[in-house]
């Protein structure tokens, strides 16, 4: 499979097999004007999903769809930079989260803004959530310690529109015209192939949460841009597999234990990425305060859990 594509879609999937159908079909439905494969990783998922997905593909005909199945969960990060690498070589690589539904011209508008904006390293659109609402992770500045204060304690909802308490979400810059994010969610990422390639894709010290900021923190101190395009629609069931959403816990199919082990990823990705990118650029007590922040929320969020 050495044919030239205009873009590879990579699904990680867990104990999803519901919505990964949906999310396949809508690809498949939708996608008229580019060229694409879709590949879809399993992370030993326990509901049958490899195999269910496998023969739903097979009695649908649709012939550009790869199952891979792992005998274990390797996380997130490593089951996409497996899925890129045996993925043809497209121009794009489209990031997609098997709980999220493509509309009509989507991907193919999204292509084509990616083709008719060359600076922009990675692009998304407007993940819209059960309610109408933005999903706020595909909306996000970086994390710096006033930013994440002032999200925590609520500043950020209070002062929307004030770019120095909103700068978490940055709702400061509106969400109906297309502009410049510090970073977008794993949920949908349309990416350049040869700046994921150069940057070695996504950093796999992240188990689960946090490798969509740090990989867009990458794309940005490399001098490319990661843009936010509201023109086309992605609909985003959110955490079905995590069981980290409200706006899923209807349909959700993660257990207790597993909801427990993704709130112990979301700390400990927290902390991997403020080591990684802040600790070497403000004081010893800010760092102090900062850890002293994320050990409080890991007891209130998974021990008390």
């Amino acid at each position: 499979m050495n044919k030239k594509i205009d873009v590879s879609i990579v699904v990680v999937t867990y104990n999803s097999f519901d919505t990964i159908k949906e999310c396949i079909d809508s690809i498949e439905k939708t996608v008229k004007k580019n060229s694409f494969e879709i590949v879809v990783v399993d992370n030993n998922s326990s509901d049958g999903s490899a195999e269910g997905i496998k023969y739903y593909v097979s009695s649908i005909k649709y012939e550009n769809v790869r199952i891979i199945p792992n005998k274990k969960n390797i996380g997130f990060s490593k089951a996409n930079n497996q899925g890129v690498k045996i993925s043809q070589k497209s121009r794009y690589v489209l990031f997609l989260n098997p709980d999220a539904i493509v509309y009509e011209n989507t991907i193919d508008g999204m292509v084509d803004f990616m083709n008719k904006t060359p600076n922009a390293g990675a692009a998304t659109c407007f993940i819209e959530l059960k309610n109408g609402r933005l999903d706020d992770s595909c909306h996000r500045g970086f994390p710096t310690p006033w930013r994440s204060l002032c999200y925590f304690m609520g500043l950020s909802k209070f002062f929307p529109k004030s770019k120095f308490f909103a700068g978490y979400n940055m709702t400061y810059l509106g969400l109906n015209k297309t502009h410049e994010i510090d970073a977008l969610g794993g949920s949908f990422m349309l990416i350049r192939r040869d700046i994921g390639k150069r940057l070695g894709w996504w950093d796999e010290d992240y188990p689960l949460y946090g490798e969509d900021i740090d990989f867009c923190y990458r794309i940005h101190e490399a001098g490319y841009h990661n843009l936010y395009w509201p023109t086309v629609t992605v609909l985003h069931y959110k955490g079905v597999t995590t069981g980290m959403s409200k706006q899923s816990s209807v349909i959700t199919t993660a257990k207790k234990d597993t909801i427990r082990r993704v709130k112990g990823w979301s700390i400990q990705a927290m902390e991997i990425c403020y080591k990684k990118h802040y600790v070497k650029k403000y004081p010893f007590f800010i760092n102090w305060l900062v850890f002293l922040g994320i050990k409080v929320m890991k007891f209130r969020r998974v021990t008390m859990a």
